[in-house]
């Protein structure tokens, strides 16, 4: 199988999800009735108010609006790191039901890229060797999810998996707060990136200052910050 690559699609995500947020926190301090505050909420752009809301910290109001991804073209291993957001939802492939005895797709480290021919192909060797050893596996203790959820003991964390995920923009902006730092490994870094620029699109004020710590403060890595903190704000700035 070839190398994989990232893919990131929107799936879905709440309609209108600044006015949903701003209803939401209006119903807060408003003694209106629903109709009153839908009607408020339709006839007013409420970008200021959402300005003002999130910067005194009511982030809570953020959890009403939820963003759906289908992500493929990543590995096992990011699939360890994206879990640990546990304040989400995720279906995954499943190597138990899904056979690979036709061949998986696997991501390839830059790093190794960088080192050239000779290099890429010492490891798509390596990955035919253990397609070879997850059929044998299979060939030895027989087709169906019993075969394939003891042979996928043999597959490398650089098998390639697909993902839907649900978060709410709340859990986003953490999520992008820590996987978008440049000390972040580069693959959910990648993602991240890309989850954050189709979330832009559809909720800009909401996303606006969304990324790693540094791009609305100081660094909060310390000593162990990137020094670029401007370069990195002008990215984000651009997304």
């Amino acid at each position: 199988m070839p190398q994989a690559q990232l893919h990131v699609e929107l799936l879905a995500h709440t309609p209108e999800p600044e006015k949903t947020c701003a209803l939401a926190a209006r119903t807060c301090y408003s003694g209106m009735e629903y109709e009153e505050l839908k009607a408020l909420v339709g006839e007013k752009d409420q970008s200021a108010f959402l300005r003002r809301i999130t910067a005194s910290g009511h982030l809570s109001v953020l959890e009403h609006a939820s963003f759906t991804f289908f992500v493929s073209g990543v590995s096992r291993s990011l699939l360890a790191q994206i879990t640990r957001h546990r304040i989400a939802s995720f279906s995954v492939q499943s190597q138990r039901y899904v056979s690979l005895a036709e061949g998986f797709g696997y991501i390839i480290p830059p790093r190794i890229l960088a080192l050239g021919e000779d290099a890429v192909r010492e490891f798509e060797n390596q990955m035919a060797q253990m397609q070879a050893w997850y059929v044998g596996w299979q060939e030895k203790l027989g087709s169906g999810e019993g075969g394939n959820e003891d042979a996928r003991f043999v597959l490398p964390n650089a098998c390639e998996t697909h993902i839907t995920l649900t978060m709410n923009a709340r859990e986003l902006l953490h999520f992008f707060s820590l996987r978008c730092c440049s000390r972040a490994q580069w693959e959910i870094r990648a993602l991240a990136q890309e989850m954050l620029r189709l979330c832009k699109r559809v909720a800009p004020v909401i996303f606006e200052s969304a990324g790693p710590g540094c791009v609305c403060g100081p660094c909060p890595e310390g000593a162990k910050s990137c020094g670029k903190a401007q370069q990195i704000r002008e990215l984000y700035k651009n997304l």
